[in-house]
């Protein structure tokens, strides 16, 4: 019963709850100025966790690591890290060679320039953490307000565990925080799908109605309208389970397929009776 409660409390929580153990400490450096700070977890992917287990007999199944020319489990301790320079032919690596390769971004965010926050197209970004001060609170305190005030992001780079990504240092709710980027390498750029260039222009009667309904349906932007309702319906089966309740399957309805002026029409009726 104290694990539905729990359930039921983080569902209804409109963020996550702040960490207590920073992953990463270092500087922020622009030019010769250093803001000490330490790096914190701000996003969380809260979906259903489920175990692989035994259909036998119920026992979690174990992940382990098996040599492919002997199919022998090999321990921790003879795993080594491995390049592949040709098929099935590879150069290895130990921690210090490694550890000897990492970049000055290793502990500093570097800022190179500052630039104006919405011209980094949101394709690029991956991920977020807070930034806390660490030590030096008045120049944390400083560039925060200076950032705010000429509503400009700091662009550069850090290292974070093995790999280095470009990042944009800007303000979030009174605090600095740090989106981690993805290389220009790393996006298709959308025109290179053939079907994409191939679109043809719709008539204007269609159009009309299309931007009717987006018109209709225009409004603010509010996060705390969406739900995992997939992490919600399994909360509940699972609620079921403890119970020893039957689980009935429901199969959703299928939707009739229509043409498209008559589902433009028929969405825009729907908009106007509410």
């Amino acid at each position: 019963m104290e694990q539905e409660n729990i359930d039921e409390t983080s569902s209804e929580k409109t963020s996550a709850s702040a960490p207590s153990r920073s992953i990463w400490s270092g500087n922020i450096t622009i030019g010769l100025v250093n803001v000490p700070v330490k790096l914190f977890s701000m996003i969380y992917d809260k979906g259903i966790a489920f175990h692989f287990l035994h259909k036998v007999d119920g026992q979690p199944l174990k992940y382990v690591k098996m040599c492919t020319k002997d199919d022998k489990i090999v321990p921790w301790n003879e795993v080594v890290r491995g390049y592949e320079v040709a098929k099935n032919d590879y150069i290895t690596f130990d921690q210090k060679e490694l550890d000897a390769a990492k970049p000055e971004s290793d502990k500093r965010i570097r800022i190179s320039k500052f630039v104006d926050y919405f011209s980094v197209d949101p394709v690029y970004f991956d991920r977020t953490y807070a930034l806390l001060p660490d030590k030096s609170k008045d120049a944390y305190g400083l560039l925060l307000k200076a950032l705010e005030k000429t509503n400009k992001a700091g662009a550069g780079r850090i290292t974070l565990r093995t790999k280095e990504y470009p990042a944009l240092l800007h303000t979030y709710k009174g605090a600095l925080v740090l989106t981690t980027l993805r290389y220009a390498y790393d996006v298709v750029d959308p025109t290179d799908f053939e079907p994409l260039r191939k679109l043809e222009t719709p008539q204007k009667a269609e159009l009309d109605l299309a931007v009717k309904i987006v018109t209709d349906l225009s409004g603010e932007f509010d996060i705390t309208e969406f739900k995992d309702t997939y992490m919600e319906r399994v909360q509940e089966l699972v609620k079921q389970k403890v119970k020893g309740e039957k689980i009935h399957i429901e199969r959703p309805p299928e939707v009739e397929a229509k043409g498209l002026m008559v589902a433009l029409r028929e969405t825009l009726k729907q908009l106007e009776q509410k």
